[in-house]
Protein backbone atom coordinates (compact mmCIF):
# COMPACT_ATOMS: atom_id res chain seq x y z
CA UNK A 1 0.00 0.00 0.00
CA UNK A 2 1.36 3.40 -1.02
CA UNK A 3 1.19 5.79 1.98
CA UNK A 4 0.88 8.70 -0.43
CA UNK A 5 -2.35 7.33 -1.86
CA UNK A 6 -5.83 7.93 -0.41
CA UNK A 7 -6.66 4.72 1.54
CA UNK A 8 -9.94 4.14 -0.29
CA UNK A 9 -10.95 1.46 -2.80
CA UNK A 10 -12.92 2.88 -5.74
CA UNK A 11 -15.53 0.48 -7.12
CA UNK A 12 -16.40 1.53 -10.67
CA UNK A 13 -19.70 0.19 -12.02
CA UNK A 14 -19.59 -0.77 -15.71
CA UNK A 15 -21.60 -2.41 -18.45
CA UNK A 16 -20.52 -1.59 -22.01
CA UNK A 17 -18.71 1.61 -20.99
CA UNK A 18 -15.89 1.54 -23.56
CA UNK A 19 -16.64 5.16 -24.53
CA UNK A 20 -15.84 6.68 -21.15
CA UNK A 21 -14.06 4.14 -18.94
CA UNK A 22 -10.53 5.27 -19.85
CA UNK A 23 -11.26 8.90 -18.98
CA UNK A 24 -12.82 7.80 -15.69
CA UNK A 25 -9.91 5.60 -14.63
CA UNK A 26 -7.25 8.19 -15.50
CA UNK A 27 -8.83 10.52 -12.93
CA UNK A 28 -8.59 7.97 -10.10
CA UNK A 29 -4.79 8.09 -9.80
CA UNK A 30 -4.86 9.34 -6.19
CA UNK A 31 -6.66 6.30 -4.74
CA UNK A 32 -4.93 3.27 -3.26
CA UNK A 33 -7.02 0.75 -5.17
CA UNK A 34 -9.35 0.83 -8.19
CA UNK A 35 -11.63 -2.09 -9.06
CA UNK A 36 -13.94 -2.21 -12.07
CA UNK A 37 -17.03 -4.33 -11.40
CA UNK A 38 -18.28 -5.30 -14.83
CA UNK A 39 -21.69 -6.67 -15.75
CA UNK A 40 -20.88 -8.90 -18.73
CA UNK A 41 -19.80 -6.14 -21.12
CA UNK A 42 -19.76 -7.11 -24.78
CA UNK A 43 -17.55 -4.20 -25.86
CA UNK A 44 -13.91 -3.42 -24.92
CA UNK A 45 -14.68 -2.10 -21.41
CA UNK A 46 -12.76 -4.85 -19.59
CA UNK A 47 -9.76 -4.75 -21.95
CA UNK A 48 -9.42 -0.99 -21.59
CA UNK A 49 -9.73 -1.15 -17.79
CA UNK A 50 -7.08 -3.85 -17.49
CA UNK A 51 -4.72 -2.00 -19.83
CA UNK A 52 -4.90 0.98 -17.46
CA UNK A 53 -4.03 -1.12 -14.43
CA UNK A 54 -7.46 -1.59 -12.90
CA UNK A 55 -8.48 -4.91 -11.42
CA UNK A 56 -11.66 -6.23 -13.05
CA UNK A 57 -14.27 -8.28 -11.20
CA UNK A 58 -17.08 -9.94 -13.15
CA UNK A 59 -20.66 -9.65 -11.93
CA UNK A 60 -23.62 -11.55 -13.35
CA UNK A 61 -26.91 -10.91 -11.58
CA UNK A 62 -29.01 -13.95 -10.70
CA UNK A 63 -32.26 -12.00 -10.45
CA UNK A 64 -32.32 -12.05 -6.65
CA UNK A 65 -30.94 -10.03 -3.75
CA UNK A 66 -28.31 -8.84 -3.23
CA UNK A 67 -28.18 -6.48 -6.17
CA UNK A 68 -24.90 -5.21 -7.58
CA UNK A 69 -23.63 -2.74 -4.96
CA UNK A 70 -24.59 -4.83 -1.95
CA UNK A 71 -23.05 -7.85 -3.68
CA UNK A 72 -19.78 -5.94 -3.89
CA UNK A 73 -19.88 -5.10 -0.19
CA UNK A 74 -20.30 -8.78 0.58
CA UNK A 75 -18.11 -10.46 -2.04
CA UNK A 76 -15.36 -8.20 -3.39
CA UNK A 77 -12.14 -8.28 -1.38
CA UNK A 78 -10.77 -4.76 -1.06
CA UNK A 79 -7.50 -3.44 0.29
CA UNK A 80 -9.31 -0.86 2.43
CA UNK A 81 -12.46 -0.81 4.59
CA UNK A 82 -13.57 2.45 2.96
CA UNK A 83 -14.95 2.21 -0.59
CA UNK A 84 -16.29 4.77 -3.03
CA UNK A 85 -18.96 3.80 -5.55
CA UNK A 86 -18.57 5.55 -8.90
CA UNK A 87 -20.22 5.13 -12.27
CA UNK A 88 -18.03 5.08 -15.36
CA UNK A 89 -19.14 8.63 -16.24
CA UNK A 90 -18.14 10.00 -12.83
CA UNK A 91 -14.86 11.20 -11.32
CA UNK A 92 -13.79 13.14 -8.21
CA UNK A 93 -13.06 16.83 -8.59
CA UNK A 94 -9.60 18.08 -7.51
CA UNK A 95 -11.29 19.71 -4.50
CA UNK A 96 -12.72 16.36 -3.43
CA UNK A 97 -9.32 14.65 -3.78
CA UNK A 98 -7.71 17.30 -1.57
CA UNK A 99 -10.50 16.96 0.99
CA UNK A 100 -10.14 13.18 1.10
CA UNK A 101 -6.36 13.42 1.51
CA UNK A 102 -6.84 15.70 4.52
CA UNK A 103 -9.69 13.63 5.92
CA UNK A 104 -7.83 10.34 5.95
CA UNK A 105 -4.53 11.84 7.07
CA UNK A 106 -6.23 13.07 10.25
CA UNK A 107 -7.57 9.57 11.00
CA UNK A 108 -10.66 10.87 12.83
CA UNK A 109 -13.27 8.72 11.09
CA UNK A 110 -14.27 6.33 13.87
CA UNK A 111 -17.85 7.59 14.47
CA UNK A 112 -18.61 7.91 10.74
CA UNK A 113 -20.12 5.16 8.61
CA UNK A 114 -20.65 7.00 5.31
CA UNK A 115 -20.32 10.35 3.56
CA UNK A 116 -22.81 12.08 1.26
CA UNK A 117 -21.29 13.82 -1.76
CA UNK A 118 -22.94 16.26 -4.17
CA UNK A 119 -22.59 15.91 -7.92
CA UNK A 120 -21.42 18.49 -10.45
CA UNK A 121 -23.56 17.60 -13.44
CA UNK A 122 -22.67 18.03 -17.10
CA UNK A 123 -25.80 18.11 -19.27
CA UNK A 124 -25.82 18.46 -23.05
CA UNK A 125 -22.13 19.32 -22.96
CA UNK A 126 -22.29 22.08 -20.33
CA UNK A 127 -21.31 22.04 -16.66
CA UNK A 128 -24.30 23.12 -14.59
CA UNK A 129 -23.31 25.53 -11.82
CA UNK A 130 -26.80 26.05 -10.48
CA UNK A 131 -30.17 24.31 -10.27
CA UNK A 132 -31.02 20.92 -8.78
CA UNK A 133 -28.12 19.13 -7.11
CA UNK A 134 -28.00 15.32 -6.87
CA UNK A 135 -26.54 13.88 -3.65
CA UNK A 136 -25.07 10.37 -3.45
CA UNK A 137 -23.96 8.37 -0.42
CA UNK A 138 -20.95 7.36 -2.43
CA UNK A 139 -18.20 6.95 0.19
CA UNK A 140 -18.98 4.20 2.72
CA UNK A 141 -17.28 1.96 5.22
CA UNK A 142 -18.01 -1.60 4.09
CA UNK A 143 -18.82 -3.03 7.51
CA UNK A 144 -21.18 -0.20 8.48
CA UNK A 145 -23.60 0.04 5.57
CA UNK A 146 -26.20 -2.14 3.91
CA UNK A 147 -28.44 -1.53 0.92
CA UNK A 148 -31.99 -2.44 1.98
CA UNK A 149 -34.07 -4.95 0.04
CA UNK A 150 -36.86 -2.95 -1.55
CA UNK A 151 -39.27 -5.66 -2.71
CA UNK A 152 -38.55 -4.52 -6.28
CA UNK A 153 -37.28 -7.70 -7.94
CA UNK A 154 -40.35 -7.74 -10.18
CA UNK A 155 -40.13 -4.04 -10.96
CA UNK A 156 -39.24 -3.07 -14.54
CA UNK A 157 -36.57 -0.52 -15.34
CA UNK A 158 -33.75 -0.96 -12.83
CA UNK A 159 -32.69 -4.59 -12.93
CA UNK A 160 -29.38 -5.49 -11.29
CA UNK A 161 -28.64 -2.08 -9.78
CA UNK A 162 -30.00 -0.60 -6.59
CA UNK A 163 -32.30 2.27 -7.49
CA UNK A 164 -32.57 5.85 -6.31
CA UNK A 165 -32.10 5.21 -2.62
CA UNK A 166 -29.26 5.31 -0.12
CA UNK A 167 -27.68 2.52 1.94
CA UNK A 168 -28.58 2.24 5.60
CA UNK A 169 -25.72 3.33 7.86
CA UNK A 170 -24.57 2.21 11.27
CA UNK A 171 -22.89 5.31 12.64
CA UNK A 172 -22.84 8.98 11.77
CA UNK A 173 -23.37 10.22 8.20
CA UNK A 174 -20.96 12.95 7.15
CA UNK A 175 -21.05 15.33 4.21
CA UNK A 176 -18.12 16.36 2.05
CA UNK A 177 -17.74 19.77 0.41
CA UNK A 178 -15.86 18.44 -2.62
CA UNK A 179 -17.91 17.00 -5.42
CA UNK A 180 -18.12 14.19 -7.94
CA UNK A 181 -18.28 15.33 -11.55
CA UNK A 182 -20.87 13.46 -13.64
CA UNK A 183 -20.06 13.77 -17.35
CA UNK A 184 -21.83 11.31 -19.62
CA UNK A 185 -20.01 11.14 -22.97
CA UNK A 186 -22.86 9.26 -24.68
CA UNK A 187 -25.47 11.13 -26.76
CA UNK A 188 -28.18 12.95 -24.81
CA UNK A 189 -30.68 10.42 -26.16
CA UNK A 190 -29.21 7.86 -23.75
CA UNK A 191 -30.20 10.13 -20.85
CA UNK A 192 -33.82 9.91 -21.99
CA UNK A 193 -33.55 6.15 -22.50
CA UNK A 194 -32.29 5.71 -18.92
CA UNK A 195 -34.93 7.94 -17.40
CA UNK A 196 -37.66 6.16 -19.32
CA UNK A 197 -36.52 2.96 -17.59
CA UNK A 198 -36.18 4.72 -14.23
CA UNK A 199 -39.74 6.04 -14.48
CA UNK A 200 -41.00 2.47 -14.94
CA UNK A 201 -39.27 1.51 -11.69
CA UNK A 202 -40.58 4.57 -9.83
CA UNK A 203 -44.14 3.95 -11.02
CA UNK A 204 -43.95 0.36 -9.80
CA UNK A 205 -42.78 1.50 -6.36
CA UNK A 206 -45.49 4.14 -6.05
CA UNK A 207 -48.18 1.54 -6.69
CA UNK A 208 -46.73 -1.01 -4.25
CA UNK A 209 -47.40 -0.06 -0.63
CA UNK A 210 -44.59 -2.23 0.78
CA UNK A 211 -41.95 -1.11 -1.71
CA UNK A 212 -42.95 2.54 -1.46
CA UNK A 213 -42.66 2.64 2.33
CA UNK A 214 -39.23 1.01 2.17
CA UNK A 215 -37.92 3.29 -0.56
CA UNK A 216 -39.14 6.42 1.21
CA UNK A 217 -37.33 5.44 4.41
CA UNK A 218 -34.09 4.88 2.48
CA UNK A 219 -34.01 8.23 0.71
CA UNK A 220 -32.29 11.39 1.89
CA UNK A 221 -34.28 13.98 3.85
CA UNK A 222 -34.54 16.07 0.67
CA UNK A 223 -35.90 13.05 -1.20
CA UNK A 224 -38.44 12.24 1.51
CA UNK A 225 -39.73 15.81 1.56
CA UNK A 226 -40.06 15.93 -2.23
CA UNK A 227 -41.86 12.58 -2.21
CA UNK A 228 -44.84 14.28 -0.55
CA UNK A 229 -44.95 17.36 -2.78
CA UNK A 230 -48.05 17.67 -5.02
CA UNK A 231 -47.84 18.69 -8.69
CA UNK A 232 -44.27 17.40 -8.88
CA UNK A 233 -43.46 18.37 -12.50
CA UNK A 234 -44.35 22.03 -11.97
CA UNK A 235 -42.96 22.12 -8.41
CA UNK A 236 -39.65 20.66 -9.53
CA UNK A 237 -39.28 23.03 -12.46
CA UNK A 238 -39.93 26.09 -10.27
CA UNK A 239 -37.54 24.77 -7.62
CA UNK A 240 -34.71 23.88 -10.02
CA UNK A 241 -35.01 26.70 -12.54
CA UNK A 242 -36.14 29.61 -10.36
CA UNK A 243 -35.42 28.94 -6.67
CA UNK A 244 -32.05 27.21 -7.28
CA UNK A 245 -31.14 29.69 -10.07
CA UNK A 246 -30.99 27.16 -12.87
CA UNK A 247 -31.73 29.97 -15.33
CA UNK A 248 -28.17 31.24 -14.75
CA UNK A 249 -26.90 28.19 -16.66
CA UNK A 250 -28.58 29.45 -19.83
CA UNK A 251 -30.17 27.07 -22.29
CA UNK A 252 -28.62 23.98 -20.66
CA UNK A 253 -30.11 25.00 -17.31
CA UNK A 254 -33.57 25.24 -18.85
CA UNK A 255 -33.16 21.96 -20.75
CA UNK A 256 -32.09 20.08 -17.60
CA UNK A 257 -34.86 21.49 -15.41
CA UNK A 258 -37.47 20.85 -18.10
CA UNK A 259 -36.18 17.32 -18.82
CA UNK A 260 -36.35 16.31 -15.15
CA UNK A 261 -39.77 17.92 -14.80
CA UNK A 262 -40.91 15.79 -17.73
CA UNK A 263 -39.43 12.76 -15.95
CA UNK A 264 -41.68 13.38 -12.94
CA UNK A 265 -44.63 13.91 -15.28
CA UNK A 266 -43.79 10.57 -16.90
CA UNK A 267 -43.77 8.84 -13.51
CA UNK A 268 -47.18 10.28 -12.64
CA UNK A 269 -48.63 9.23 -15.99
CA UNK A 270 -47.36 5.67 -15.57
CA UNK A 271 -48.67 5.52 -11.99
CA UNK A 272 -52.15 6.50 -13.19
CA UNK A 273 -51.97 3.88 -15.92
CA UNK A 274 -50.97 1.15 -13.45
CA UNK A 275 -53.81 2.12 -11.11
CA UNK A 276 -56.31 2.15 -13.97
CA UNK A 277 -55.23 -1.28 -15.14
CA UNK A 278 -55.34 -2.69 -11.63
CA UNK A 279 -58.91 -1.50 -11.21
CA UNK A 280 -59.97 -3.44 -14.30
CA UNK A 281 -58.32 -6.70 -13.35
CA UNK A 282 -60.80 -9.52 -12.61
Amino acid sequence: MDPKKIPVTVLVQTKNEATGIAECLRQLWAFGEVIVVDSCSTDRTKDIAQSLGARVVDFEWNGRYPKKKQWQLENVDTAYPWVMFLDADEAPTPELLDELQNLFSRDRLEPVGAFDINLDYVFAGKMLRHGHRVTKRALVRKDRVKFPEMDDLEAPGMGELEGHYQPEVRGRIGRLRGRIRHNDLDPVSTWFDRHNRYSEWEAYLRTSSVARSRIRAARTLKGRVFDGVPCKPLAFFLYAYIVKLGFLDGRAGFDYAFALSAYYWQIGLKVRERVRRAEHLP
